[in-house]
């Protein structure tokens, strides 16, 4: 009986092979990115606004005329006080609003701006310049980045997976 369980524990042993799934993997990637330029402007009206007590207008204040290339003008108010010796207040307030500007759009050369109109509110995005921006990965995982110019992004990036089941 000692040989037979001797012999079947051998021949368990042999007829079993390993069972192992090995995986190797290597990702690797590089992103170069280069800003555009942007610009955004808005015109501010004009406005005007005027209150006060105890005073009487004369004269009321006014947009001036308008014409092409510029922004409105102004006329202020003249008053006069309606009680003399009683307190009294006035206040005239006149916001110019932006003319119409000779640049009505903008033009990017070599990722700059270079005329943009001028408004009350203006916000701008130098575009990138690429200049010398590079990036390479080699076989062995080396990753070579060269900068660029402003407003560029490099990202290199190498993953290696080894999965055993």
């Amino acid at each position: 009986m000692r040989r037979f369980l001797f012999v079947s524990c051998l021949t368990f042993f042999a007829a079993s092979p390993a069972s192992a799934d090995i995986t190797h993997a290597i990702k690797s990637s590089i992103s170069l990115t280069v800003d555009g330029a942007a610009s955004q402007a808005n015109r501010i009206g004009s406005s005007l606004s005027v209150s006060g007590s105890n005073v009487t207008l004369g004269t009321v204040p006014k947009f001036g005329s308008y014409s092409a290339g510029t922004a409105l003008g102004y006329t202020p108010g003249e008053f006069t006080i309606t009680t003399a010796g009683d307190s009294f207040s006035y206040s005239e307030t006149f916001i110019g609003g932006d003319n119409t500007p000779t640049v009505l759009s903008t033009t990017v050369t070599g990722g700059v701006v270079p005329a943009l109109p001028t408004f009350g509110s203006t916000v701008v995005t130098s575009g990138g310049v690429a200049g010398n921006l590079a990036g390479t990965i080699a076989t062995d995982g080396a990753i070579t980045i060269v900068a660029g110019s402003a407003g560029t992004t490099a990202i290199g990036q190498v993953i290696q997976e080894l999965t055993i089941k």
